[in-house]
């Protein structure tokens, strides 16, 4: 009984000490120092080369290994976008939408550490072929409609031809409630020539405890869909420098109840003045030329 009793002394100590030893390791600090805050080196309309001050290791530099560098667009606590990675100190981002603001940090990860993420750096992409302004109508963002003025202007060199536009509004519908009915109000170039799709997608899962099965192609009730409403045109020709001019919108529910924009990516508060919203996204030819809502 005596040697079990020892056994058993001696496996618990053992168990606590790992417990010691595992609970220090989570409690130290980054072995890797803070990256340098990125600098543009070129900016292009789908792409940029960044550089930054490089990060070293903190204590002994026997366990040095490789660092990788993440470059990432910070989107919340702990939720980042990931553009690209590399053991340089500099790199180019491609794929990126022109006349857009990002905010993009650096964070050095290895085998043995990792180190803070560095100050973010905010930078705009160089303009494309076009660009979406917008007008925010509605200084009520939970009322009965949404209401904005959008205008698209060529930046470019050459004509754009309209028919080839796809401009998205981007929105999420709370409470899996889809029903929207877009309107265009007025238009320059004619609402005849304008024509809006709304589209929805389906959210994974839903709420804790639900029974009742959502229609097939609907999502769960109480749960937000995120879509959109696409503008497209049926003909017209952009020279460069010119615009559509306003293209005054307006949506609302079949049954008129409230809609909280405020969660809507492309919603910005009203100013009563235009503004270039790179939440808005704009692809000519299939090429996306304006906007990226994951900035």
């Amino acid at each position: 009984m005596r040697a079990r009793r020892v056994a058993a002394t001696i496996a618990l100590a053992a168990l606590a000490s790992l417990l010691t030893v595992n609970a220090a390791r989570a409690d130290d600090g980054p072995a890797i120092s803070t990256p340098g805050s990125p600098t543009v080196v070129a900016n292009q309309p789908h792409q940029l080369t960044l550089s930054w001050a490089p990060s070293t290791w903190i204590g002994d530099p026997a366990a040095e290994q490789p660092i990788n560098y993440e470059v990432q667009v910070p989107l919340g606590p702990n939720t980042y976008r990931w553009l690209g990675t590399t053991l340089d100190t500099t790199i180019t981002l491609t794929g990126l939408a022109p006349g857009t603001t990002y905010r993009i940090a650096v964070a050095a990860r290895a085998l043995g550490g990792y180190s803070d993420s560095s100050p973010v750096t905010t930078v705009r992409t160089a303009s494309g072929r076009a660009t979406v302004s917008y007008l925010n109508l509605d200084w009520a963002p939970t009322n009965n409609q949404i209401q904005h003025v959008l205008r698209v202007t060529n930046t470019g060199t050459g004509s754009l031809d309209l028919s080839t536009m796809r401009v998205r509004y981007h929105l999420r519908f709370e409470g899996g409630n889809t029903s929207l009915v877009p309107n265009c109000d007025w238009a320059a170039l004619g609402c005849d020539r304008i024509r809006q799709t709304v589209q929805f997608f389906i959210p994974p899962g839903g709420p804790p405890g639900l029974t009742t099965p959502a229609p097939p192609g609907y999502p769960i009730p109480g749960t937000a869909a995120p879509g959109w409403v696409e503008l497209t045109f049926t003909d017209g020709v952009l020279e460069p420098g010119a615009s559509t001019g306003p293209i005054q919108l307006r949506h609302h529910r079949h049954s008129w109840s409230d809609i909280d924009e405020r969660d809507d990516p492309s919603w910005l508060a009203a100013t009563g003045q235009w503004t270039e919203n790179g939440r808005i996204t704009l692809d000519v030819g299939g090429v996306r030329e304006f906007g990226d809502t994951n900035t």
